[in-house]
C-alpha cells in the first residue's frame, strides 16, 4: 500500500525520523546519566512506547488512565499518571495496582493527600512542585510542602515539576537557563523532605525542550519529555530539533483550486487550530504543506484557514502546487499533541511513500 492510496485525511509517521529523534533524546541524557521516562500523551502507542523505553528502565509517564490502562494491558507496569489525581480517579489506580501495575500518582491537595496516606495499599505518591509554569505545584519552599509529605506518610515517594514555560523561550540559552530553574526548585524541594526525614526515591523533571537542553541535572532521577518523538513545527521554532525532526504529518487530498489557493480536506478537526507559532519568528499559519514524499517542495505554502474539515492553503508564488482534485500532499502541523488527538491510527512510513505498518493510538480518558 502506498501514501496515495490511503483515505484522508490520516496521520503519517515516518518511522526513520521518529528513531532519530528518540536517539537524539537519549544521547542528550546519557550525558547526564539520568535515564528517561518517555511521555505517552502525545504518542498513545505502544509501538512507540517500545522504541522509546528501549535503552531506559522501562517507565513511562501517560496523561490520562485510558492510556494507563492501555500501556498496562500491553506489558508497561511503571506507570506515572502526571496529572493531579482525584479520588474518582485514585479507586481505578489501586484497582491497576492491584492487579499488578506500579503506578505513581500525583497530588498538590492536603485533602487528597489524607486520603492517599489512609488506603491500606497506597499508590506511590509524588508531591508536584511549581518551577515557574504557574500550572499545578506548590513552590519549593512552601510550608506546605512538609504537610503534603506528613500526610502521606509511607505513600511519599517524590518530587516531580515540568517546566512548561520553556514553550515561551526562544533560544538554547533560555532553554538550558529554564531548565536549571527546573532542575533546582525539584532538588529544593527533595532536600527539604529528606532533610525532615522523609525517603524520596524520585525527583522527576522534564519538557522536551528543558530536557533537550539542560546544562546540569544534579539531583534529578528522572526525566519526562514526550513530544520530541514526533516533533512539530513549533518545536522546531524553538530548537528543540530542525524541520528535518518532525516525524508525523498529516495526509490530505485536494477538494478545491482557486486563483493562489487551494483547499483541502483536513480542517480544524485534523489538524487542530492550534496557533502556536503565531508567537515565533515563522508563522506556520495551521501547518506547512509538504509534497506527498514530505519534502518542503511547495516552499511557503500555508494553511492560513482551517475550518472544521476544511483547509485553505495559501500558495507560495515561487511554487505552485499543480495538482488535480483528488490529488495529496502531507501538512507539517504546529503542535502534533493536538493535532493527532483526533485520529486513531498511524501509517508508518520508512523514509518512502510505501506504507510499512498501521499502529493504532489510544484516545479517550
Amino acid at each position: 500500500m502506498m501514501l496515495a492510496d490511503l483515505p484522508t485525511p490520516c496521520l503519517v509517521l515516518d518511522r526513520t525520523v521518529l528513531e532519530r529523534n528518540l536517539r537524539v533524546m537519549s544521547a542528550a541524557l546519557a550525558r547526564h546519566k539520568v535515564p528517561l521516562r518517555p511521555h505517552m500523551k502525545t504518542a498513545k502507542s505502544i509501538d512507540v512506547a517500545r522504541l522509546a523505553i528501549a535503552g531506559q528502565f522501562g517507565g513511562i509517564t501517560v496523561s490520562t488512565l485510558a492510556e494507563a490502562e492501555y500501556f498496562f494491558a500491553h506489558g508497561i507496569v511503571d506507570i506515572l499518571y502526571a496529572v493531579g489525581i482525584t479520588p474518582q480517579k485514585l479507586a481505578q489506580v489501586v484497582r491497576l495496582n492491584t492487579s499488578g501495575a506500579r503506578m505513581i500518582v500525583l497530588t498538590d491537595d492536603p485533602d487528597v493527600a489524607t486520603m492517599i496516606g489512609a488506603l491500606p495499599t497506597p499508590p506511590r505518591t509524588l508531591i508536584e512542585i511549581d518551577s515557574g509554569e504557574g500550572r499545578g505545584g506548590i513552590a519549593p519552599y512552601d510550608d506546605l510542602l512538609l504537610e503534603l509529605a506528613t500526610r502521606l506518610g509511607g505513600a511519599l515517594s517524590g518530587v516531580m515539576t515540568h517546566a512548561g514555560h520553556s514553550y515561551a523561550g526562544r533560544s538554547v540559552r533560555e532553554m538550558a537557563q529554564i531548565a536549571e530553574a527546573e532542575r533546582a526548585a525539584a532538588s529544593l524541594a527533595a532536600a527539604r523532605l529528606r532533610e525532615a526525614g522523609h525517603g524520596i526515591e524520585i525527583v522527576s523533571v522534564g519538557s522536551s525542550p528543558t530536557a533537550r537542553h539542560a546544562e546540569n541535572l544534579a539531583g534529578v532521577t528522572e526525566v519526562r519529555a514526550g513530544v520530541y518523538m514526533f516533533g512539530d513545527l513549533f518545536q522546531a521554532e524553538i530548537e528543540t530539533h530542525g524541520l528535518d525532526g518532525i516525524a508525523v504529518t498529516v495526509l490530505a487530498s485536494v477538494i478545491g483550486r482557486r486563483p493562489g489557493k487551494i483547499l483541502v480536506d483536513a480542517g480544524g478537526m485534523a489538524l487542530s487550530k492550534d496557533r502556536s507559532t503565531a508567537d515565533t519568528p515563522h508563522d506556520y499559519g495551521f501547518g506547512l504543506a509538504l509534497d506527498l514524499a514530505g519534502g518542503r517542495v511547495y516552499g511557503n505554502a500555508i494553511v492560513r484557514r482551517a475550518y472544521q474539515e476544511h483547509g485553505v492553503i495559501d500558495l507560495d508564488p515561487a511554487y505552485p502546487i499543480d495538482l488535480p482534485i483528488g490529488g495529496k500532499l502531507r501538512v507539517a502541523p504546529n503542535h502534533t499533541c493536538m493535532t493527532t488527538a483526533a485520529h486513531d491510527r498511524y501509517y508508518v512510513v520508512d523514509g518512502e511513500q510505501e506504507v510499512v505498518a498501521v499502529w493504532p493510538r489510544i484516545n479517550g480518558w
